[in-house]
């Protein structure tokens, strides 16, 4: 399902994927906020085309562009044990505290919430985990 909305310059590239974290208060007297705050919040998302119209902004440095966008698919990392496609698993964010690692983000994936169940809708492959443990790189849906 596609989706009519508003991206900061920047980001208005396609194939670009990005998570609503939800409205800012900035944003409370313009007259283009129902275009922008018509996504789900914490959802992924990715840019399927970019079309030519661009607005001002306040937050967004360089204005913002009108973009069709879709709900996409989470990366993340699971152990490698629950990582078959179509299998229902409860995500638990790693025990972990190494944020300068390469991985970091996909083992604590914005917009996931530990213990909700999520389905694993794609395995991409074998991770490196610096702790040694054996996990697969996956999209969750």
């Amino acid at each position: 399902m596609v989706i009519i909305t508003l991206v900061g310059e920047l980001q208005a590239r396609k194939g670009t994927t990005f998570v609503y974290c939800g409205p800012l208060s900035e944003c409370r007297e313009c007259k283009l906020k129902t275009v922008c705050f018509n996504l789900d919040v914490g959802r992924w998302y990715k840019v399927s085309s970019v079309r030519e119209k661009h607005h001002d902004c306040k937050v967004h440095e360089g204005g913002v562009r009108v973009v069709e966008a879709e709900p996409t698919g989470i990366p993340a990392s699971i152990p490698a044990r629950s990582a078959m496609e179509g299998m229902t698993i409860s995500f638990e964010p790693r025990q972990c505290d190494s944020v300068q690692c390469e991985n970091y983000r996909l083992c604590h994936p914005t917009g996931v919430t530990g213990g909700a169940r999520y389905r694993v809708s794609e395995v991409i492959g074998d991770m490196q985990c610096g702790d040694g443990r054996p996990l697969k790189k996956v999209t969750l849906a």
